[in-house]
């Protein structure tokens, strides 16, 4: 991520969301979608509830398909995205939409990559004249590239490297639990890595990736489908479509063995421990019963983990849970379903293994009620909605989707499936994905205490 640091088709035709059913008490995000001869696909949700728009451009790549040896790259280049061009050099994209009241950011995930861009509806014309024109060309230099290759590894050690427990929850334990190299390396990258990046290695990039046939144009806001489309066919219908090397299959089975890995830590104060289960595949009938036992289990105070290992056997300070580094919606390959806890020094982490083992057979077993089902529903659903107001989030989730699923109108369906989930979907998810053989842990503990352990027993002694 760029400036916040991580802890940051039919051709031609118009399809329009407007068709869905309309359910009484259910808010249908519109949605109408076209794409352009040259392969860029541009989705619209039209909203005149403020005179502002959100424009969020994703890219079909991230940190899965960047060039071996060459890890982090994809987002060195996300920054690299921002160094100008020969018609608008260094600044200038700052200034046109900060200038003018707006904001702009950019991400790098597994499977995307995104940039965005809020401001007042009277920027938009500006905004999608400065992303067309950065999908156009680069200006990039040996200058340019050098200076971002030390914002980044600066962005590694405030973030990672300096950090109390250093994102071990989701960039080590990926390491660990999975075994393709697409799927496990280090998307932040090594310092040497990032060094022996270059000038090849970014136009190549650009050119293979940064087409317009491999990216999602999502805006959301003041302005019709019909405004919309016109000025994305003025300014990108003219960018021609590159070609975009093949996928590569980064599909993974399930594990079928625990991992458990020990880690110390030089500047945590507390124990802590992430145990994370390989999830079901996008799009899979246990997508959605996973996302809302994820929510049952850890999702905020009144979850079964919180409730169970933090209030009622006190081993744990907090437990909190991610979804790899985006939602349990917004992934195009393998990813996981991590709870990360802090844990009281005067208990270990196999006792806040066993206390979650206990939390999940007892959902295996029993299933939940429909009391506490319909209570997660609620709270999914509304942080749904939620997420969704802001024009500069609806406008990137609304692309993401498009990207991911190939269908953006997914952002009306997310709730149905939610709803849809029952208690017996909850218990084949728990037994089939949280099973231990599929869990990957790591018990991170800080520096001084393991040396202050006592010493195991030699062998034979």
């Amino acid at each position: 991520m760029r400036r916040r640091l991580l802890p940051a088709l039919l051709g031609g035709l118009l399809i329009t969301a407007s068709a869905h059913a309309a359910t009484p008490d259910r808010w249908q995000v519109p949605v109408s979608v076209k794409k352009l001869d040259n392969g860029l696909t541009v989705v619209v949700s039209e909203d005149h509830s403020s005179p502002t728009v959100g424009v969020s451009m994703v890219y079909h790549v991230g940190m899965r398909l960047e060039p071996k040896n060459r890890t982090g790259f994809a987002h060195l280049f996300e920054h690299l995205m921002f160094e100008g061009t020969p018609n608008a050099k260094e600044g200038v994209f700052d200034k046109v939409i900060t200038g003018g009241g707006g904001r702009n950011n950019g991400s790098t995930r597994p499977d995307f990559t995104n940039y965005i861009e809020m401001a007042p509806a009277s920027a938009l014309e500006p905004i999608l004249w400065l992303e067309a024109d950065r999908m156009k060309t680069l200006d990039f230099n040996p200058v340019t590239l050098k200076n971002q290759q030390d914002v980044v590894k600066e962005e590694i050690r405030v973030n990672v490297k300096n950090q109390p427990y250093g994102g071990f929850m989701w960039i080590d334990i990926g390491q660990q639990a999975f075994n393709k190299w697409e799927n496990n390396h280090d998307g932040y990258g090594s310092f040497k890595d990032l060094e022996g990046a270059s000038l090849d290695d970014v136009s190549s990039f650009h050119r293979d990736f940064y087409g317009p046939n491999n990216a999602v144009l999502g805006i959301a806001g003041d302005v019709t489908p019909d405004q919309a489309f016109a000025l994305a066919q003025k300014y990108f219908g003219g960018i021609p479509a590159r070609n975009t090397p093949k996928r590569p299959d980064v599909k993974e089975g399930l594990n079928t063995a625990e991992k458990r890995i020990q880690q110390t830590d030089a500047l945590a104060q507390v124990p802590a421990v992430a145990a994370a289960w390989k999830m079901p595949e996008r799009g899979s009938k246990d997508q959605a019963a996973m996302a809302v036992l994820g929510d049952v289990l850890a999702g905020g105070d009144a979850s079964r983990f919180y409730q169970g290992i933090v209030k009622g056997r006190e081993l744990a300070l907090n437990v909190e849970s991610l979804y790899g580094l985006t939602s349990p919606w917004e992934y195009d390959g393998p990813t996981l379903f991590t709870v990360f806890a802090l844990y009281k020094p005067t208990t270990n982490a196999d006792a806040v293994l066993a206390a979650m083992d206990e939390e999940i057979a007892k959902v295996a077993k029993d299933g939940v009620s429909d009391a506490e089902l319909k209570r997660v529903k609620t709270h999914m659903l509304a942080d749904w909605y939620n997420g969704l107001e802001a024009f500069i989030s609806r406008a990137d989730t609304v692309a993401k989707l498009q990207t991911l699923w190939g269908d953006a109108n997914v952002v009306n369906k997310i709730p149905t499936w939610i709803e849809g989930v029952t208690s017996a979907d909850l218990q084949r998810a728990a037994k089939t994905y949280l099973a231990r053989t599929n869990r990957t842990v790591i018990d991170r503990v800080p520096t001084a205490m393991a040396k202050a352990a006592p010493a195991a027993p030699a062998a034979g002694k």
